[in-house]
């Protein structure tokens, strides 16, 4: 064979095919470089399998029977100086192989999160978003606003989960809710509540960038960046920013618009 060709017949190469005996016999430099490629594709793969099955294990354990629903929730968006924080719960089946891949969304990037949240809602069990606008979060503070948007997202179900795995955050429901640190990283539904929460947030920062353009929504998603804070500076906050978010209640000092006092996240828990 030609290297060319044993590039093709190496793209769909079956892993006990004898024909790598061979392959791995040629002294060839092309054709030991396309193998070594060929090996690493082949161990990412594996690899990302693994995680996979290791994510669905761990919603298991929080599972009384083998298809008892469970529902992971998390969300995109506290950080930000403008914008709302969206929440997602998902429920998985206990087995969905074709989430493999499936991560916390920051580990992502945007292409693979786009085409994993299309097959989220293709394959979940159920799945729901709430968006908590910026007068919301204003108004409760950061803390109690996303933990009031997760709760939501939860109650929007359309089936009830036995238990709920939650980011880091203790929620009130029916059911049991666990909170679980790094929990995006463990469990395959807040995996998949994660990517949720995050294409929402991204697709309501594009959309508001059209409305308020000389803010760069689009490319900041409302975080303060140099060049957003240089555009607050020029232009003042917009409807959407967060007034009691420090560096934005300081540019309405000396404006008509007085600035509620900002809150910490613990107070009024």
């Amino acid at each position: 064979m030609t290297i060319s060709e044993v590039r093709a017949w190496l793209e769909t190469a079956e892993a006990g095919d004898p024909f790598f005996r061979e392959l791995r016999n040629d002294s060839r430099a092309g054709v030991r470089k396309l193998l070594a490629v060929h090996d690493r594709r082949q161990e990412k793969k594996r690899l990302e399998i693994e995680r996979h099955l290791e994510k669905e294990r761990f919603d298991d354990t929080f599972r009384s029977a083998k298809d008892s629903p469970v529902a992971g929730v998390d969300e995109a968006g506290r950080g930000p100086l403008a914008g709302p924080v969206v929440t997602a719960a998902v429920i998985l089946p206990p087995s969905c192989p074709e989430l493999a891949g499936l991560d916390d969304s920051k580990a992502m990037t945007r292409e693979a999160r786009e085409r994993l949240a299309a097959a989220i809602r293709r394959y979940a069990v159920a799945w729901s978003v709430h968006i908590q606008p910026a007068a919301e979060i204003d108004r409760l503070n950061i803390y109690r606003a996303t933990r009031e948007s997760m709760e939501r997202a939860v109650e929007g179900l359309t089936v009830r989960p036995e238990a709920v795995i939650a980011d880091a955050m203790a929620l009130q429901a029916e059911v049991p809710c666990h909170p679980v640190v790094k929990a995006d990283a463990l469990s395959l539904c807040v995996a998949a509540a994660s990517v949720l929460a995050k294409t929402e947030r991204d697709a309501y920062m594009d959309n508001l960038h059209k409305q308020y353009p000389a803010f760069g929504f689009d490319r900041h998603a409302g975080y303060g960046t140099p060049a957003h804070l240089e555009a607050l500076k020029a232009h003042g906050p917009c409807p959407e920013h967060r007034k009691t978010f420090a560096p934005v209640a300081g540019f309405l000092v000396g404006t008509s618009e007085k600035p509620a006092q900002e809150k910490t996240i613990m107070d009024n828990l």
